[in-house]
């Protein structure tokens, strides 16, 4: 469990808060969630250029992530107020709607909470956060991005995709896997299982600690 301001690491349970969004008023975190993967995402602040493109991109790949049964939602310790202006903005100015909930954190509470506020960046603003959470509201990855340099929303749905692969097919994901590719077989633990694992011809087999498969179609 988290205890005090100290970063979520991955296995913690995600901490739960309440707060005020865009689209609901008064918010209750976990019940928000249910039994959704929620991508948790937090940006420096409102009227910025660079996180006006994330949040854009995100609306952009909005129903790729619901296909996938995860919610997204955005933070910053700006006010409510300035959330909804921006997102006017940026429907009126941009053309794109932003479908998913933002958090106004005005008094940092649940940015200190999840580690949002570095103050060797800023010690009034957010840095680029990103927390994938899974259904049972357990931390499964994060990713920190400074400032100046903008998220790659490709990379988070296919982090997304790969951790609900692993969890499906007892599997993991080898480097640069995309949906579609071999997975990694799980290592050997006992000789048999060494044996047995080198017997396999429908396998590509690099080795015995290093054994890639299709999953089924």
């Amino acid at each position: 469990m988290v205890e005090g301001n100290s970063l979520p690491r991955i296995g913690d349970t995600a901490p739960d808060f309440q707060a005020v969004t865009t689209q609901s008023g008064e918010f209750h975190f976990s019940e928000w969630q249910g039994q959704s993967w929620v991508v948790l995402f937090s940006h420096p602040a409102d009227f910025t250029p660079v996180c006006a493109t994330e949040l854009m991109e995100l609306a952009r790949q909005h129903e790729t992530f619901k296909a996938r049964g995860v919610k997204l939602i955005g933070i910053s310790v700006d006010s409510i107020h300035s959330h909804l202006a921006w997102l006017q903005n940026m429907k009126e100015k941009m053309g794109v709607a932003i479908p998913y909930p933002m958090i106004a954190d005005m008094d940092m509470k649940v940015s200190q909470l999840y580690g949002m506020i570095h103050p060797g960046a800023s010690t009034t603003a957010t840095v680029r956060a990103v927390f994938v959470i899974d259904p049972k509201r357990t931390v499964r990855a994060l990713i920190y991005y400074p400032m100046n340099a903008g998220r790659n929303v490709d990379e988070i749905i296919r982090l997304v995709t790969a951790l609900q692969t692993a969890d499906k097919h007892a599997c993991a994901t080898p480097v640069n896997w995309r949906e579609g590719e071999k997975v990694v077989v799980p290592p050997p633990k006992t000789v048999a299982d060494v044996e047995e694992r080198l017997s396999h011809q429908d396998r590509e087999i690099k080795d015995f600690y290093l054994s890639l498969k299709d999953l089924p179609g």
